[in-house]
């Protein structure tokens, strides 16, 4: 009669502890997705600091340097399906003043906005700022416009 009674105080165990442990692993399951969110993000940001770098760098001004680096960075991040809550593009152009021969470079940054708020993690922020940088130099024979 005992293994009858071992058997039914065992009852219910298996329930229980689905019970305990589901909450948990969805838990784990979405802080994984959320990383790996923000880990793509930053790649694709990355991407697009880069390509916004080189396309600044072979222009011949500083004017059309920055609206380029900003529509070739806006493009990549459109092209790799990121959505930004905001975008920010910084393409200081300070290297195109250099003379002639003199080394210089563009160092562009991109930071955007990530949302996260479709996640609904407990202790998770509804969104995250990713930043990519990238320098590219200016060729230093290139003549180069002279900026009003």
């Amino acid at each position: 009669m005992r293994p009858l009674m071992r058997r039914h105080r065992d009852r219910g165990s298996l329930s229980l502890e689905a019970a305990i442990l589901a909450p948990v692993l969805l838990l784990a399951i979405l802080l994984i997705v959320a990383a790996g969110r923000s880990h793509l993000a930053g790649n694709v940001v990355d991407d697009a600091a880069r390509e916004a770098a080189r396309a600044a760098s072979l222009e011949r001004d500083g004017i059309t340097a920055r609206n380029e680096g900003s529509r070739v960075a806006q493009q990549t991040l459109q092209d790799q399906g990121l959505k930004c809550v905001s975008l920010s593009v910084d393409v200081p152009t300070g290297g195109f003043a250099a003379a002639i021969g003199t080394p210089a470079s563009v160092k562009v940054t991109v930071s955007c906005t990530v949302d996260l708020s479709d996640l609904t993690i407990p202790g998770v922020p509804g969104s995250t700022t990713v930043t990519g940088t990238f320098t590219s130099p200016i060729d230093p024979y290139r003549g180069r416009v002279t900026s009003p």
